[in-house]
């Protein structure tokens, strides 16, 4: 059973009550009133909220000792804001509220836990219409002295006509977050490897058609030539790195060499793709670039891009951090959050080239003036930057060289996200009215999109088409109500296949309702658009069930980006303990050199790896499973002849297919 109790700050009710005389707000919550709450196994808690139109609401929830998922429901139960971040300490939400009503806020165990939480509605007032006050009010939760905060940099033809920081640069030291800050931007540093690798095709030192091995020949020798087009557009056909070695039980800040990486990709025996066959977001590749650059210039690649990129366009304040043991003068330090706090996180070790640059906000606005006057490369070079390339069946990629290539209520839009282990980075430019933003934070759970793109609506809304105008991101958004038969819904749940990226999906029935999940990802609605499509929530995906003539799930075609994946349903399988024994033993991948030990314990088949909590596998059909970590989507076991297990191959949606042997 549910109990709750208020901790009452009088200070803070009175300036509620204040609020609530000119502002339409009541309900279960009050402002600043802090709300102990315990959850029992599958029962969410619920909260109602009185809103007036146009509302911006802002809270956190602790959780003391249960992971859970706060969601918000408009008047008809959609769902307008999901919120699953980290398992342990602050769980923050945030909604804009655009019609008066009442809102239900739910807070739900994760899985199947219990445990104590509290909730406080920390903000709650009418969404800023000046732009500048919205942007500080998207930023309240990075705001103050105690909080690892960001910074925000808008352009408009060529100029920085906002900049502004919030919240701390690093924690330890009391040293607030200026504007001039240098921030770890993740992958967004790709593009500059991609531009550095098109300078050198200009001084005719390579070319794009170049077999990668005729400038890292100790990389195996496949049956296909992959090109160096091929790593800078992810179609390359090689092991992600990322999601490849945590498979030996590194963790993300302990060291790697570079030279490890090449080593790794040497003991990959066969592409998990043809080459250009397929887009497999791919970090290996533009690690692959710089040490290229490197090998031609015969420099080290961070002194080379500031001789012959940040220097030429005046970026005097980036540099690419060789290793995380490099100083960055006046850099943030990165923050994870835990159950007892905040916690300094390193940077990612041998990333540079696909990631380790830090920069300002000042000089990415001069990255950016290069797009539209291109002082550096010259027009042609942004052109083949910028330009998407086909997959071999034809089909045009929404990737680029190094970079997104998309539009957004009516714009060309050119973007690229970053994720180092704690710093967050997202770089936003509509060439066509010559205008961006950039958010970068040194806080893990900063949602970069929410606030961008708030931003952007904000200072650009006069250039972009409205939500009436139809435009690609409100196709999912209309009104118009589809009522699925239950039965039909209940056909369609149960898990799938997506054998192309080695990921398993689920879909449940949850109160008529049909969800989608994904191990380590929240949970996403399904919204019918026929008795057979349903597109995802918040989601610019959908999915559209096929089945046979007596009404049975044959397969599903999920769509996303532009392609479509087949989902392949799973019959359900339910191992006793006997039959997991058959698992049981000692097994070693080659290729990573890297023994994983099966073993089962009451009803449960674990892995256990080195340096790594316990996996737990669950069943998904006969001799296939999945794990509880991001790193093994799936585990495929294989027999001898006899039916012996003998190995099992270990996928996720990077990396496939590490074969494992009995020992």
């Amino acid at each position: 059973m549910r109990t709750i109790s208020l901790v009452i700050l009088s200070a803070l009710v009175l300036a509620a009550c204040t609020l609530q005389e000119s502002f339409n707000f009541s309900g279960d919550l009050q402002i600043g009133t802090i709300v102990e709450g315990e959850l029992a196994t599958e029962t969410p808690d619920s909260f109602r909220l009185e809103l007036d139109a146009e509302t911006y609401i802002y809270g956190v929830v602790d959780q003391l000792s249960v992971d859970v998922v706060v969601t918000i429901y408009d008047s008809a139960d959609n769902v307008i804001g999901k919120f699953d971040g980290p398992g342990v300490g602050p769980e923050a939400f945030s909604v804009e509220v655009h019609e008066e009503g009442s809102y239900l806020l739910e807070v739900a165990p994760f899985e199947e836990e219990s445990g104590e939480y509290t909730i406080q509605l920390k903000v709650v007032e009418p969404i800023a219409t000046d732009p500048e006050k919205r942007v500080d009010q998207l930023f309240t939760p990075f705001t103050g002295d105690d909080v690892p905060g960001g910074v925000i940099g808008v352009m408009k033809d060529g100029k920085l006509i906002y900049s502004k920081a919030y919240g701390m640069a690093n924690l330890t030291h009391g040293i607030p977050y200026a504007t001039s800050t240098l921030t770890n931007i993740g992958s967004v540093s790709k593009q500059f490897t991609a531009f550095a690798i098109l300078l050198l095709e200009q001084q005719g030192k390579i070319s794009l058609e170049d077999d990668v091995r005729k400038h890292i020949p100790e990389l195996p020798e496949f049956d296909e030539v992959i090109t160096i087009r091929n790593l800078m557009n992810h179609t390359n056909g090689l092991r992600e790195v990322y999601n490849l070695i945590p498979m030996t039980g590194w963790k993300g800040q302990d060291g790697l060499r570079r030279e490890e990486i090449i080593e790794i990709l040497k003991r990959q025996e066969k592409l998990q793709a043809s080459p250009g066959e397929e887009y497999n977001y791919n970090n290996s590749a533009f690690i692959m670039l710089a040490e290229i650059v490197e090998r031609i210039s015969d420099q080290d690649f961070p002194d080379w891009m500031a001789e012959n990129v940040f220097g030429p366009l005046g970026m005097e304040s980036t540099v690419v951090r060789a290793n995380p043991s490099t100083i960055v003068p006046n850099s943030s330090q990165g923050y994870v959050i835990e159950a007892s706090g905040f916690k300094e996180a390193g940077d990612l070790d041998a990333s540079y080239g696909a990631g380790g640059i830090y920069t300002t906000v000042e000089d990415i606005n001069k990255w950016l003036n290069n797009f539209h006057e291109p002082i550096l490369g010259g027009e042609e070079l942004i052109i083949r930057l910028t330009t998407p390339d086909t997959l071999n069946n034809g089909d045009t990629m929404t990737y680029a060289l190094g970079i997104g290539v998309g539009e957004y209520k009516g714009l060309k839009r050119y973007e690229h996200g970053g994720a180092d282990i704690a710093h967050r980075a997202l770089l936003t430019y509509f060439p066509e009215i010559n205008a961006g933003v950039v958010t970068m934070s040194n806080h893990a759970n900063f949602p970069t999109g929410q606030i961008s793109y708030g931003a952007i609506k904000a200072y650009f809304s006069d250039e972009l088409e409205s939500e009436e105008e139809g435009t690609e991101d409100n196709k999912d958004t209309d009104s118009t109500e589809v009522i699925v038969p239950e039965k039909l819904l209940e056909s369609y749940a149960g898990k799938y296949k997506i054998t192309a990226v080695g990921v398993v999906l689920e879909y449940k029935l949850k109160e008529g309702v049909l969800i989608s999940s994904i191990e380590g990802q929240p949970d996403v609605e399904m919204i019918p658009k026929s008795n057979s499509i349903f597109a995802y929530k918040g989601v610019e995906a959908k999915v559209e069930f096929k089945t046979d003539k007596d009404g049975n799930v044959t397969h599903a075609i999920h769509s996303q980006g532009g392609a479509d994946y087949t989902l392949d349903p799973l019959a359900p399988y339910d191992p006793t303990p006997e039959q997991l024994k058959a698992f049981e033993g000692k097994y070693l991948s080659k290729e990573l050199e890297t023994f994983y030990t099966l073993e089962v314990r009451d009803t449960l088949l674990m892995v256990l790896i080195r340096n790594t909590k316990e996996i737990k596998l669950s069943p998904l059909d006969e001799d296939s499973f999945k794990g509880d970590i991001y790193f093994i989507s799936e585990i495929n076991f294989l027999r001898d002849e006899s039916g012996w297990v003998n190995a099992f191959t270990v996928s996720n949606g990077r990396t496939k297919g590490i074969l494992f042997e009995r020992n």
